[in-house]
């Protein structure tokens, strides 16, 4: 037995297509800044390995902006979700 919405199993949900383009852009905003996130890391680690660390702190910084960025649009769809639930 499982506690979901009736609704969420059938798939009937009551979501506008405003609304859905809207998830659609929350999802792909947040894997752009995973995505720009992890770049900042794998640039942070050879900037150490070059024996670099204030290249790397830089680039570690930037990596958490986009970390943070990243959770506030997973933030935003999580709204979303329990406005249609």
């Amino acid at each position: 037995m499982t506690s979901l919405p009736t609704q969420f199993i059938a798939g009937e949900t009551n979501i506008t297509p405003a609304e859905n383009q809207k998830g659609i852009d929350n999802h792909r905003i947040a894997a752009k800044h995973h995505e720009d996130a992890a770049k900042h890391h794998l640039d942070a680690a050879e900037h150490h390995k070059a024996g670099n660390h204030e290249k790397a702190s830089e680039s570690t910084i930037k990596a958490i902006g986009h970390h943070y960025l990243a959770g506030e649009a997973q933030r935003e769809d999580a709204k979303q979700h329990s406005l249609y639930y």
